[in-house]
């Protein structure tokens, strides 16, 4: 699911198409993009987020709708003025590609935030594959926006972050780090052995675990610490997470992933293998046949268009060439960005588990290796032995109630149009 060029290719085009109605109303209006697209952490039907500097007393919202109403460049239903919101924001979805488009105004924090996120991808250069995966994870269980009872992508990042920093074992700054492990304990801290109740995550000063009463203290305007408590690290007062009413349906789906995968590298699972899944990984994250067509929509139309450089493109060349050396069919081979050769989210695995590794404790990851393209993520380690979850004790393993099964929810149903013939018709956010 990591990114492709030829999918930064039609968001650039998107982006390409609002700056130029926005330009032609205001010349010296500076459009800046931030979120996801602007850091590289984006899933394929990710919004992009824009916001416009300029000189006005108040965010001209109704003036751009009807510019860009006037110039078809969004469906014209799917035009939105949020001009009651905390940020007012025009909320629209291009006209050729449905990608969704939120656009803001003289708001300083998103791209603050941005800045902020690229620095510690630089620090942690595990962060994309952590982050990619488990934004896949929450997208597919409705879990993904707060307004629909999940997290927001920022808190996510945070989150995961604060994992990063504050790992007793692992050096997350290391790319040879086991990223099978990392997520699996990921979703044990968040899952079972973080204290909502009275604890918050702050970053800054190296990231520490802190007392809400703590937080409080310098929180403004009467706000109490919410449930899923994250400091603001560019806004001291702040509580990221504060919107975030769901998260203990979050925490719910997050230890459920920790039971799956636990089960998934132990030794019982030579024993009771799933038959349902090709890898590991596929126990808990499905990617649909809809995104999938999407994704191949987007390579016939803009895959010509690639403006690669000559470095990323003679490494592709010489993958290219070890591919065909080991028999593959060079063009079955994608494109992808630098971090997304190591890992994507379908991966095919052969566990090859220990059987030297405890019985009792699925927690021992025994040797689980996932293979994929190439590259291979082991599973391998021992994890937290004095928290292991005993099959024995737990009576059988549910999904949660919080978790909305592995289909990815078409909220916005895409409609088949005479101008695009090849377009998926449905499809998820």
């Amino acid at each position: 699911m990591s990114p492709r060029p030829e999918e930064a290719a039609m968001r650039r085009e998107v982006v390409k198409r609002i700056e130029t109605v926005i330009k032609d109303l205001w010349p010296t209006a500076d459009v800046q993009i931030f979120g996801s697209f602007s850091t590289g952490l984006y899933l394929p039907t990710s919004d992009i987020d824009l916001v416009v500097f300029g000189k006005w007393e108040r965010p001209p919202l109704q003036l751009l709708e009807q510019a860009l109403r006037k110039h078809n460049v969004a469906e014209p239903y799917s035009i939105k003025v949020l001009d009651k919101a905390t940020v007012p924001i025009i909320k629209l979805t291009d006209q050729e590609t449905e990608v969704k488009v939120d656009i803001s105004f003289n708001v300083e924090t998103g791209v603050k935030a941005a800045r902020f996120i690229k620095e510690y991808m630089k620090k942690y250069s595990l962060l994309p594959y952590l982050i990619l995966v488990l934004k896949q994870f929450l997208l597919q269980r409705d879990l993904n926006e707060v307004f629909t009872g999940g997290i927001s992508s920022y808190s996510l990042i945070l989150m995961a972050i604060s994992f990063l920093q504050l790992h007793p074992r692992i050096d997350a700054r290391r790319a040879d780090e086991n990223l099978g492990m990392l997520l699996i304990e990921f979703f044990e801290l968040y899952g079972r052995n973080f204290n909502y109740l009275k604890t918050g995550i702050r970053i800054k000063n190296g990231g520490a675990y802190i007392a809400k009463e703590e937080i409080m203290k310098v929180m403004t305007n009467g706000y109490r610490p919410s449930m899923l408590c994250i400091e603001d690290p560019l806004l001291p007062g702040n509580d990221v997470g504060r919107s975030s009413y769901g998260a203990m349906q979050v925490k719910q789906v997050f230890d459920y992933a920790y039971i799956v995968l636990s089960h998934a590298v132990s030794p019982l699972a030579r024993s009771y293998p799933n038959r349902d899944s090709e890898s590991t990984l596929g126990r808990i994250i499905k990617v649909t046949q809809e995104v999938i067509d999407y994704r191949a929509w987007i390579k016939k139309k803009w895959g010509s268009k690639i403006n690669l450089s000559p470095e990323l493109d003679n490494r592709l060349k010489i993958r290219d060439q070890i591919a065909l050396c080991n028999g593959e069919q060079q063009e079955n081979r994608e494109t992808e960005p630098p971090y997304s050769q190591h890992l994507t989210l379908s991966l095919t695995s052969t566990q090859q588990l220990s059987s030297g590794s405890s019985a009792s404790s699925v927690s021992s990851l025994s040797g689980s290796d996932i293979q994929h393209s190439g590259m291979k993520f082991s599973m391998k380690g021992t994890h937290n032995q004095g928290n292991s979850y005993s099959p024995v004790n737990s009576g059988g393993m549910r999904q949660p109630v919080g978790n909305r099964g592995h289909h990815q929810y078409n909220r916005n149903i895409w409609r088949r149009k005479k101008h695009r013939d090849s377009l998926p018709i449905s499809l998820s956010r």
